[in-house]
């Protein structure tokens, strides 16, 4: 029973490897970007959905209203979302430097108030091209232009492009940094090798005409969240190979990680809460066959208790696993001018373990706390 239970862990292992060099390669395959700097004519709506975010979302308006993207072809719409503090206020008094606020007044409670207000402000907006980001993120004055220039110069339907974690004042937060740079590089390779699978909202543009070719958030709208993934997974099953990562450091949007650990687990239940309704099932499997190698780990510790080879067997597995995401993390990192935080990966990897096994079980327990709701 060991020695079959040992080959399948190789097994999983030697797979995981695999599976590893293909966000590698896919990473590598996304060439420096062919961008328009000049002569724009893209008419551009900014969109942000917004909820009792009074601590920062001035400093968001200040860096939209900086771009150097031309202010004739430029729209802002903030959507306030039944904010419960200043936050409308704050949106209002940029009113005369072309803000416009749209506040949502639902009479009935809704699950996904996020893509309501997203919808809506799509609904009123003039430009052709929507780029999304969130209320609490930070963006230096090439970031508009440089997303508009690639759209121009290589046409996608939706451009991912990368966020990243900045302002660190804790280990905990910069674990964070690292963790989420994996997730943000799994996107771009993902896009690299030419399926589109996950990206991130807070830097996410599309065409309004393609968000309503393909019936917007229709059918996807009972989950609190998704506006940003099963959007692009909608998109890339219209559009195949039309979808673009902006690997450009002009292109990154910054915002901040959670400062708890209840935080971090609330918010990545959330982002897991989206995965039963992943269209592309080969993600569903990788995430699985991702949570299944995490967990034989995991269940080789014990049994080493027993039986010391299961020490020798995980130790082998560790040190591989260590091997081949420093790989993927060398390279993520250093797109984000970040490869001071790769030592960390020696105190990430072996909590990741315990952080995918957690999130493997309550993914099914689907309500959580967002925005000082309970949702699903």
């Amino acid at each position: 029973m060991s020695v079959t239970y040992s080959i399948i862990c190789f097994l999983l292992t030697g797979c995981y490897l695999l599976l590893v060099l293909y966000l590698i390669k896919g990473w590598l395959n996304l060439k420096q970007p062919k961008i328009n700097t000049s002569n724009f004519t893209t008419k551009v709506t900014v969109l942000i959905a917004a909820r009792n975010e009074e601590a920062r979302i001035h400093y968001t308006i200040e860096d939209i209203l900086a771009q150097d993207y031309p202010k004739q072809l430029t729209e802002i719409i903030i959507v306030d979302d039944h904010s419960t503090d200043r936050t409308s206020a704050i949106i209002s008094s940029y009113a005369n430097r072309g803000i416009k606020l749209l506040q949502l007044n639902e009479a009935q409670p809704l699950n996904s108030y996020k893509k309501k207000a997203i919808a809506t402000a799509i609904g009123m907006s003039s430009g052709e091209l929507m780029v999304a980001t969130d209320a609490d993120c930070r963006m230096g004055a090439q970031w508009l232009s440089s997303v508009v220039g690639y759209y121009e110069a290589n046409h996608p339907v939706m451009i991912s492009s990368p966020v990243a974690f900045f302002e660190e004042k804790s280990l905990f937060e910069r674990m964070q940094t690292l963790e989420f740079s994996f997730l943000i590089g799994i996107g771009g390779a993902f896009i690299g090798n030419k399926r589109a699978s996950t990206c991130n909202g807070a830097n996410l543009a599309y065409r309004k005409d393609v968000f309503y070719e393909v019936g917007g958030f229709a059918g996807i709208d009972e989950l609190a969240s998704g506006d940003d993934e099963l959007l692009l997974q909608k998109i890339a099953e219209r559009y195949p190979g039309q979808i673009g990562f902006l690997n450009l450091q002009e292109a990154i949007v910054y915002t901040h990680a959670k400062y708890t650990l209840k935080e971090f687990l609330q918010q990545r239940r959330r982002w897991a809460s989206k995965s039963t309704k992943y269209k592309d099932k080969k993600v569903i499997a990788m995430a699985l066959f991702m949570w299944l190698f995490n967990i034989t780990m995991l269940l080789n510790v014990a049994l080493g208790f027993y039986d010391g080879w299961f020490f020798k067997l995980v130790l082998i597995q560790f040190a591989l696993k260590c091997l081949i995401e420093a790989i993927f993390l060398y390279l993520i990192c250093s797109f984000f001018k970040r490869a001071a935080l790769l030592p960390l990966l020696l105190i990430v990897a072996p909590l990741h373990m315990l952080y995918l096994a957690y999130l493997g079980i309550m993914t099914n327990a689907r309500k959580y706390y967002w925005k000082g709701r309970m949702v699903k």
